[in-house]
């Protein structure tokens, strides 16, 4: 039964890869991808590894890097917050509820939002901007996501985003999924698992609006001047495909560990490796994790050309009462060419 439900899941992931082959296609058109918020990592726990679990990354925050590990929650409801300073003072912030509903599986909500802050406005009569008028981007994510354990072993999931971008007068939106499949008991291997992840699968999208319009006079002719409209060229979504592999495993009772590695693919950037891990100490009524990861890209040979480089961070989960838990995590990201990034999450199960 369990071969079986696994067969099937990982044909369900091959087929979606077949469907959409020409979108995991490496080429060489590197940065023009649209929606590129939907890269930006979320939870400072799994931030810390790098974003190397997708094999064993459980609960509400398992949303973001694996929607099958939704299915493994543990508490019957969750919920959390996080927020990380990101490039060029800007900040994102994510926050996502979860709850049981028996038999039926476990339902998510998540919103995901990239703040800017206020920019300057400037414009073709004000070039400057010394009139003083500012504008802020709303970068906004919305997700709705299902999981659920089909087995001890096997959990699935999958992930309905709603996208929705706007610069002062002109927005874009637009819809992806996200699919995924997580495998505990490798092999049968104790604490060996897979996890198999297809990400931002959807159509290309464009800007629109009042912003786009412009005045014109005509050469040529005894016209007036005239408005018309610049089209905006559409763009695909940065989509991904995730194959992971992680081993949990204990040194004592109190004491456990678990190490991770990821391939990635980007389907307008070039394959890229994970690797994370963790250690953890269980002090009743407390739990202490420290956490790291890296992640390389063998085409890239010139070390400040990539941007990110290596992750650290902590946890502490203490247990309040009743199975109650609130779990607080940190992490530090190395960043070439701008300000290393921080992140914090908050997360509460019931």
């Amino acid at each position: 039964m369990k071969s079986r439900l696994l067969i099937g899941a990982v044909l369900l992931c091959v087929s979606l890869v077949m469907a959409f082959g020409t979108s995991f296609a490496q080429n060489q058109r590197t940065g023009t991808a649209a929606a590129t918020e939907l890269l930006i990592p979320v939870g400072a726990r799994d931030m810390a590894l790098g974003g190397s679990s997708i094999a064993n990354s459980g609960g509400v925050e398992a949303i973001h890097w694996n929607p099958a590990g939704l299915g493994r929650l543990t508490h019957s409801a969750e919920a959390m917050f996080s927020t990380m300073s990101y490039l060029a003072d800007t900040r994102m912030n994510y926050g996502a509820v979860a709850a049981k509903f028996g038999e039926f599986g476990v339902m998510g909500l998540s919103i995901k939002s990239l703040d800017f802050g206020d920019i300057p406005l400037t414009t073709v009569d004000d070039p400057e901007g010394l009139g003083g008028r500012v504008y802020s981007p709303t970068y906004v994510t919305l997700g709705l996501t299902y999981g659920r354990s089909l087995t001890d072993a096997i959990s699935a999931g999958a992930t309905a985003k709603l996208i929705s971008e706007r610069i002062d007068r002109v927005s874009a939106s637009g819809f992806a999924f996200d699919v995924g499949l997580q495998y505990d008991g490798l092999v049968g291997v104790t604490g060996l698992q897979l996890g198999i992840a297809v990400k931002n699968i959807g159509p290309q999208i464009s800007f629109d609006g009042g912003g786009l319009y412009r005045s014109a006079i005509v050469t040529e002719g005894d016209r007036p001047e005239q408005r018309y409209k610049v089209e905006a060229a559409s763009f695909e979504l940065p989509s991904l495909l995730e194959i992971g592999v992680g081993y949990t495993g204990k040194v004592q009772d109190n004491m456990v560990y678990t190490v991770n590695g990821v391939f990635m693919n980007n389907n307008l950037y070039e394959d890229e490796y994970r690797i994370g891990g963790e250690y953890g100490i269980k002090l009743s009524p407390v739990e202490l994790y420290a956490r790291a990861g890296y992640g390389f890209v063998p085409r890239i040979k010139e070390a400040e050309d990539r941007i990110f480089r290596a992750t650290l961070g902590f946890g502490i989960v203490y247990d309040i009462s009743g199975g109650a838990t609130l779990g607080v995590d940190f992490a530090y990201r190395q960043v070439e060419l701008f300000d290393d990034n921080i992140a914090m999450g908050l997360k509460l199960g019931f």
